[in-house]
Protein backbone atom coordinates (compact mmCIF):
# COMPACT_ATOMS: atom_id res chain seq x y z
CA UNK A 1 0.00 0.00 0.00
CA UNK A 2 1.46 3.40 -0.61
CA UNK A 3 0.58 6.70 1.31
CA UNK A 4 0.93 9.65 -1.14
CA UNK A 5 -1.07 12.93 -1.62
CA UNK A 6 -3.58 12.96 -4.33
CA UNK A 7 -3.79 13.54 -8.15
CA UNK A 8 -6.66 15.33 -9.59
CA UNK A 9 -6.40 11.70 -11.73
CA UNK A 10 -7.33 10.53 -8.60
CA UNK A 11 -10.45 12.28 -8.21
CA UNK A 12 -13.08 10.13 -10.12
CA UNK A 13 -12.35 7.34 -7.73
CA UNK A 14 -12.21 9.34 -4.68
CA UNK A 15 -15.73 10.87 -5.72
CA UNK A 16 -16.91 7.50 -6.21
CA UNK A 17 -15.56 6.35 -2.48
CA UNK A 18 -17.08 9.47 -1.12
CA UNK A 19 -20.33 8.67 -2.78
CA UNK A 20 -20.81 5.29 -1.64
CA UNK A 21 -20.15 5.87 1.90
CA UNK A 22 -22.42 9.39 1.94
CA UNK A 23 -24.70 9.51 5.26
CA UNK A 24 -27.71 9.87 2.98
CA UNK A 25 -26.53 6.99 0.63
CA UNK A 26 -26.21 4.18 3.69
CA UNK A 27 -29.02 2.65 5.55
CA UNK A 28 -29.50 3.33 9.45
CA UNK A 29 -27.66 0.15 10.68
CA UNK A 30 -25.25 0.78 7.63
CA UNK A 31 -24.20 3.84 9.23
CA UNK A 32 -24.36 2.61 12.77
CA UNK A 33 -22.22 -0.40 11.80
CA UNK A 34 -19.80 1.62 9.72
CA UNK A 35 -19.93 5.60 10.15
CA UNK A 36 -20.54 7.79 7.32
CA UNK A 37 -19.04 10.51 5.71
CA UNK A 38 -21.20 14.29 5.37
CA UNK A 39 -20.68 17.02 2.11
CA UNK A 40 -20.89 16.88 -1.16
CA UNK A 41 -17.43 15.83 -2.71
CA UNK A 42 -17.86 16.20 -6.95
CA UNK A 43 -15.12 15.39 -9.00
CA UNK A 44 -13.86 19.40 -10.22
CA UNK A 45 -13.65 19.58 -6.44
CA UNK A 46 -12.10 16.83 -5.53
CA UNK A 47 -9.40 17.94 -8.46
CA UNK A 48 -8.79 21.21 -7.22
CA UNK A 49 -8.08 19.63 -3.53
CA UNK A 50 -5.76 17.49 -5.09
CA UNK A 51 -3.83 20.12 -7.00
CA UNK A 52 -3.89 22.43 -3.37
CA UNK A 53 -2.57 19.13 -2.13
CA UNK A 54 -5.09 18.66 0.53
CA UNK A 55 -5.90 15.07 0.10
CA UNK A 56 -4.27 12.01 1.14
CA UNK A 57 -5.04 9.00 -0.13
CA UNK A 58 -4.10 5.06 0.18
CA UNK A 59 -3.35 3.25 -3.18
CA UNK A 60 -3.40 -0.07 -3.41
CA UNK A 61 -2.07 -0.69 -7.08
CA UNK A 62 -4.05 1.94 -8.52
CA UNK A 63 -7.05 1.14 -6.52
CA UNK A 64 -7.66 4.32 -3.98
CA UNK A 65 -8.58 1.96 -0.28
CA UNK A 66 -9.06 4.89 1.47
CA UNK A 67 -8.68 9.18 1.86
CA UNK A 68 -8.58 11.74 3.80
CA UNK A 69 -8.81 15.58 3.55
CA UNK A 70 -6.49 17.93 5.34
CA UNK A 71 -7.07 21.43 5.01
CA UNK A 72 -6.86 25.17 6.48
CA UNK A 73 -10.16 26.04 7.22
CA UNK A 74 -9.75 29.56 5.85
CA UNK A 75 -9.05 28.14 2.79
CA UNK A 76 -12.82 27.61 2.64
CA UNK A 77 -14.70 30.25 0.66
CA UNK A 78 -17.87 28.63 1.52
CA UNK A 79 -17.80 25.99 4.07
CA UNK A 80 -20.74 23.82 4.66
CA UNK A 81 -22.93 24.00 7.98
CA UNK A 82 -20.93 21.86 9.94
CA UNK A 83 -17.31 23.21 9.59
CA UNK A 84 -19.11 26.91 9.40
CA UNK A 85 -20.42 25.55 12.99
CA UNK A 86 -16.69 24.60 13.89
CA UNK A 87 -15.15 27.91 12.75
CA UNK A 88 -17.95 29.67 14.74
CA UNK A 89 -17.25 27.62 17.75
CA UNK A 90 -13.62 27.58 18.35
CA UNK A 91 -13.66 30.42 20.48
CA UNK A 92 -15.30 28.23 23.02
CA UNK A 93 -12.98 24.85 22.05
CA UNK A 94 -9.68 24.27 24.38
CA UNK A 95 -7.16 22.85 22.88
CA UNK A 96 -4.34 22.40 25.01
CA UNK A 97 -5.06 25.34 27.72
CA UNK A 98 -6.63 28.23 25.23
CA UNK A 99 -9.36 28.89 22.76
CA UNK A 100 -8.87 27.01 19.73
CA UNK A 101 -9.23 30.14 17.78
CA UNK A 102 -5.59 30.98 18.87
CA UNK A 103 -4.35 27.95 18.11
CA UNK A 104 -2.68 26.99 14.53
CA UNK A 105 -5.01 24.10 13.06
CA UNK A 106 -5.68 22.41 10.22
CA UNK A 107 -9.11 20.83 9.24
CA UNK A 108 -8.85 17.32 9.66
CA UNK A 109 -11.38 15.01 7.57
CA UNK A 110 -13.39 13.42 6.11
CA UNK A 111 -11.86 10.33 6.18
CA UNK A 112 -13.09 7.10 4.39
CA UNK A 113 -11.89 3.78 3.37
CA UNK A 114 -12.75 1.50 1.32
CA UNK A 115 -14.98 -1.34 2.56
CA UNK A 116 -12.53 -4.28 1.43
CA UNK A 117 -9.92 -2.16 3.43
CA UNK A 118 -11.37 -1.50 6.52
CA UNK A 119 -9.41 -3.23 9.59
CA UNK A 120 -6.24 -3.35 8.05
CA UNK A 121 -4.45 -0.28 9.22
CA UNK A 122 -5.56 2.56 6.41
CA UNK A 123 -7.42 4.73 8.65
CA UNK A 124 -4.18 4.64 11.23
CA UNK A 125 -2.08 5.04 8.31
CA UNK A 126 -3.60 7.93 6.74
CA UNK A 127 -4.34 9.74 10.12
CA UNK A 128 -0.47 9.32 10.85
CA UNK A 129 0.63 11.18 7.32
CA UNK A 130 -1.55 13.53 8.37
CA UNK A 131 -0.12 14.75 11.72
CA UNK A 132 2.87 14.77 10.18
CA UNK A 133 2.03 15.93 6.97
CA UNK A 134 0.49 18.88 9.00
CA UNK A 135 3.18 19.38 11.33
CA UNK A 136 4.81 22.47 9.61
CA UNK A 137 1.72 24.38 9.10
CA UNK A 138 -0.49 23.89 12.18
CA UNK A 139 0.36 22.54 15.76
CA UNK A 140 -2.81 20.56 15.78
CA UNK A 141 -5.34 18.93 13.74
CA UNK A 142 -8.97 18.93 14.15
CA UNK A 143 -12.20 17.11 13.23
CA UNK A 144 -15.83 17.26 13.86
CA UNK A 145 -17.86 14.49 14.28
CA UNK A 146 -21.64 13.62 14.38
CA UNK A 147 -23.42 12.72 17.57
CA UNK A 148 -24.59 9.91 15.71
CA UNK A 149 -21.35 8.72 13.98
CA UNK A 150 -20.19 6.65 16.89
CA UNK A 151 -17.74 4.69 14.61
CA UNK A 152 -15.85 7.53 13.54
CA UNK A 153 -15.66 8.23 17.79
CA UNK A 154 -14.49 4.77 18.51
CA UNK A 155 -11.80 5.36 14.93
CA UNK A 156 -10.40 9.05 16.29
CA UNK A 157 -11.00 9.38 20.01
CA UNK A 158 -10.99 5.20 21.44
CA UNK A 159 -8.25 4.23 18.51
CA UNK A 160 -6.43 7.45 17.52
CA UNK A 161 -6.52 9.13 21.12
CA UNK A 162 -7.70 12.69 19.27
CA UNK A 163 -8.72 14.54 22.23
CA UNK A 164 -12.39 15.97 22.51
CA UNK A 165 -12.98 19.65 22.78
CA UNK A 166 -16.83 20.08 23.13
CA UNK A 167 -19.49 20.19 21.41
CA UNK A 168 -21.71 22.15 18.84
CA UNK A 169 -24.90 22.79 16.86
CA UNK A 170 -24.52 23.02 12.89
CA UNK A 171 -28.10 22.65 10.92
CA UNK A 172 -30.18 20.98 13.98
CA UNK A 173 -26.94 18.42 14.41
CA UNK A 174 -24.63 17.78 17.45
CA UNK A 175 -20.97 17.52 16.45
CA UNK A 176 -18.22 17.05 18.63
CA UNK A 177 -14.63 18.89 17.89
CA UNK A 178 -12.12 16.45 18.38
CA UNK A 179 -7.91 17.09 17.88
CA UNK A 180 -4.61 15.81 17.45
CA UNK A 181 -1.50 17.36 18.08
CA UNK A 182 0.82 17.22 14.88
CA UNK A 183 3.85 15.19 15.20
Amino acid sequence: MEYRYATEADAPAMAELFAANHRDALTERQRAEQGFVQGRFEVGALRAMARARELLVADDAGRIAGLLALCSPAALADPPPPVAGLLRAQADLEWQGRPLAEARWLLYGPVVVDAVYRGRGVARALFTMAVSAASERADAVVAFIEAENVPSWKVHVDGFGMVPLGEFVAGGRTYSAVAAATL
